[in-house]
């Protein structure tokens, strides 16, 4: 007997946004269409008439709502109101199933698409059920004060750092018993990019420490309160965000505030006092909506909704389409560069804050190019620029720079932060420590994409002098093939002695084990690297082992290491050689 194939469900993904977003700056819902069904502009105005009328049978508020195509098909995103986000889900889900007649299935549980009449019963009830007056009534306030709202499933945080107050959302007060002049927000700074971000975090935790402020920072290594680290693990997203701006202790923090978390949730808080945009490259096309530069760009931006009239958005000018980006931007913007002769910066952004290279220097110009700048030192004498070669980590300084500044440090901490950073392994783990281990050089990094990896890659021709070369690597499952093989054209161009091929815990991501290493081994053959230089360990420590058991004195091995767990490992080796 033949089985009956049941038609596909219209959507494959649909969720909350919690914070401004790369659709809105305030809270909503997004859907994505299923990749099996067909999207025409007849369906997508239905999808339209279908929300707008729900939200009328709801008595929810007019609001923007959007569909933006993209390579891969379609976001569906609207405005709703922020206590009622999950009933407005549902809606999307039930607008864009009936958008879709019978040709998609219903899904399990959701409203029934072919019955109006029964889906807003449903709706109506279910929206009811989630409605929290008292909650909206003090965001409202808030608002209105000026006081920064933290919002998750279970607290509500008015303030933050030493300035915030936590309310379980089953016991809110009423706003007129809140002590308002006691709930303030700390100095924010929110750090994203494709390269540097975790560096330049800890730059700027580093700049507001010796300031004497009291700084939180969270990253893809952890959460960190005054250097003491509280958790391990990647916290470069909005929970990462909320639990450091609720750190009663902490009077600055700095955001590493990630792709992923941007496209899931948006962003965890409302507004900063400075942004920082590294730099963009291509990775992480194929998710969220995510196929091109542009499409990548426009979300890392989703930090200028962020930034008011009174803060800084700190962008890098040598990226042309930053550039060009930045220039289109409400939010005031300052920009940073290796290029001493910024024409960009003397012919479109004049008087705009900026961080430059110039002449072995680093100079700031608060007030743009065109006015007298301050001389923050000679490059090559801050250590994370190795000896002013490390060109990638000159441009964190810069971009850190100008983001303390605008956080209100004064020049000569900045100064001196900036001659010391980096001295200790210690003040940047992960990135760039360079050990000695019984001859060998050993470099520890968390490159990982083309352009991460060629930043690493060229630093290690300046310090190879001959010697051989022999590099771990391996990527997160969620690439694609392309990605793979583009990471292995990279490293190929070096001339590598030895590769070490491997898996990386917790980074598979839907891949099986031992594909990712396959797709990059057999593209570096492809790009003429010995099959005999390649192997392949799947554990990333057990790797770097095979490697320094390889090693001579006087190589020098890179290892791009993403595992938490594997870092701390290959740690203990160097550190007890």
């Amino acid at each position: 007997m033949t089985e009956v194939q049941a038609p596909p469900l219209p959507f494959d993904g649909s969720r909350r946004l919690t914070g401004p977003n790369r659709h809105f700056a305030e809270p909503g819902v997004v859907l994505e269409p299923a990749s099996g069904v067909a999207v025409d502009e007849a369906r997508l105005a239905r999808w339209a008439a279908n929300v707008r009328s729900m939200r009328d049978a709801l008595g929810w508020p007019d609001a923007p709502l959007a569909a933006e195509p993209h390579a891969g098909g379609v976001n569906l995103a609207f405005v709703a109101p922020v206590d009622r986000l999950l009933c407005a889900t549902e809606v999307n889900e039930w607008a864009w199933g009936e958008a879709c007649g019978e040709s998609v299935g219903e899904a399990p549980g959701h409203p029934a698409s072919r019955d109006r009449e029964q889906a807003t019963h449903t709706l109506a009830a279910l929206a009811r059920a989630q409605q929290n007056p008292v909650l909206t009534t003090l965001l409202a306030e808030a608002q209105r004060r000026g006081v920064p709202a933290l919002l998750d499933d279970e607290i509500l945080t008015l303030g933050s750092g030493a300035g915030g107050q936590d309310f379980p959302l089953t016991a809110l007060p009423a706003p007129e018993s809140i002590d308002w002049a006691a709930r303030h927000a700390v100095p924010t700074a929110l750090v994203t990019g494709s390269n540097g971000k975790t560096t330049t975090v800890r730059l700027i935790a580093a700049l507001l420490r010796a300031s004497g402020r009291r700084a939180g920072w969270s990253c893809t290594d952890g959460l960190f309160v005054e250097g003491e680290k509280l958790e391990s693990g990647d916290y470069s997203g909005p929970v990462g965000a909320r639990t450091v701006l609720r750190r009663r202790g902490i009077d600055a923090a700095v955001l590493e505030t990630a792709r992923g978390g941007i496209l899931r949730r948006g962003l965890a808080t409302e507004r900063a006092d400075v942004a920082v945009v590294t730099n963009v490259s291509a990775d992480h096309f194929g998710e969220y909506g995510i196929h091109s530069l542009e499409d990548l760009i426009r979300a890392k931006l989703t930090l200028a909704r962020a930034i008011d009239a009174r803060g800084l958005l700190v962008l890098n000018a040598d990226d042309v389409r930053l550039r060009e980006a930045g220039l289109t931007l409400a939010a005031p913007v300052g920009w940073f560069s290796l290029d001493e002769n910024a024409a960009f910066l003397r012919e479109r952004a004049p008087t705009r804050p900026a961080c430059l290279a110039r002449e072995g220097h680093l100079w700031l110009h608060p007030q743009g190019i065109t006015a007298a700048g301050i001389d923050l030192g000679d490059i090559a004498a801050m250590p994370l620029s190795v000896g002013g070669a490390a060109r990638y980590n000159i441009a964190n300084l810069a971009a850190a720079a100008l983001a303390g500044f605008a956080l209100g440090i004064d020049i000569d901490t900045i100064r001196a932060t900036l001659a010391s950073f980096g001295a200790d392994n210690a003040d940047n783990r992960g990135r760039l420590e360079r050990w000695e281990w019984r001859g060998v050089r050993v470099w520890l990094d968390y490159a990982h994409n083309p352009e991460g990896l060629a930043g690493l890659l060229d630093l290690a021709q300046t310090q190879r002098r001959g010697a051989r070369l022999g590099i771990s690597l391996g990527h997160a499952g969620n690439r694609l093939d392309e990605a793979l093989r583009a990471v292995a054209r990279t490293v190929a161009r070096y001339h590598p002695d030895r590769v070490v091929l491997k898996d990386v815990d917790g980074y598979l991501r839907g891949r099986m084990a031992g594909e990712v290493a396959q797709v990059i081994g057999d593209a570096l053959q492809a790009e003429g690297v010995a099959s005999a230089a390649i192997d392949v360990i799947p554990d990333e420590a057990e790797g770097a082992r095979a490697l320094l058991a390889w090693a001579q004195p006087g190589d020098l091995l890179v290892l791009p290491v993403l595992g938490v767990k594997a870092r701390e490992e290959i740690l203990a080796i160097l550190a007890g050689a």
